[in-house]
């Protein structure tokens, strides 16, 4: 996909009014199938960017992160959905950009810092990859590092019950409860005097994020079963 083409899908008219008809669908869709409650919605930013990092269970997560907050959220996602101009389309004006699976992607990497610089909040998936269980999967640094780099808050948010409703590999999305809680905002690892993010910073600020998510996560499954 075209700088061109991504610029035009993600900042007219017509793409923002995809997004809002899109994220407005999600939230009837969340609380009438999942019967989805959310906590800590205090705890979203009002404005400014920054970084949404949910758990991740299931392909659901990324339209339950929408639901979220009001706000017109940006995500990164697997560079085969492009592929197809229209697809491409739709995915831009939905608040996506493509990202190399497995590579270090330093357009992607460009582009977020960007994003944030520009005022945008992204949706981020610490843990990478779709996981299974009830233990946080070792966090990429990617989420903390590219919030440090731009210098914005990172919010945690435990979603519990959205495997259960729809896990790895499943083609259909059952009628499960599901429940979602913001944590507090961590700040971003501290710049250093040259203006460069140390790795051990990064690594600190990036396992104060797991520890978090852990519990949300804990919780938030807790209630669900509840």
């Amino acid at each position: 996909m075209t700088k061109v083409h991504s610029e035009f899908a993600s900042d007219t008219k017509v793409a923002h009014a995809t997004y809002w008809v899109g994220r407005n669908a999600c939230v009837v869709f969340c609380r009438l199938w999942f019967r989805m409650t959310v906590e800590g919605l205090e705890n979203i930013p009002s404005s400014g960017p920054f970084v949404l990092a949910p758990v991740h269970r299931s392909n659901m997560d990324t339209p339950i992160a929408a639901v979220c907050t009001r706000r017109r959220m940006r995500y990164m996602g697997k560079d085969s959905l492009w592929k197809n101009p229209i697809s491409a389309w739709l995915f831009t004006a939905l608040g996506g950009y493509p990202v190399a699976r497995g590579t270090a992607d330093r357009e992607a990497i460009t582009r977020s810092v960007e994003r944030l610089n520009a005022g945008e909040p992204l949706v981020l998936f610490p843990e990478g990859s779709r996981q299974s269980g009830p233990t946080i999967a070792p966090l990429k640094d990617g989420a903390i590092y590219l919030a440090s780099k731009a210098q914005v808050s990172t919010v945690p948010v435990g979603i519990g019950g959205s495997e259960r409703a729809m896990a790895g590999g499943s083609k259909f999305i059952r009628p499960s409860k599901v429940h979602v809680i913001i944590g507090k905002p961590i700040a971003p690892a501290a710049l250093e005097d040259n203006g460069r993010i140390s790795r051990e910073r990064i690594r600190a600020t990036t396992e104060q994020l797991h520890d978090e998510l852990q519990r949300l996560f804990e919780v938030a499954q807790r209630k669900v079963n509840a």
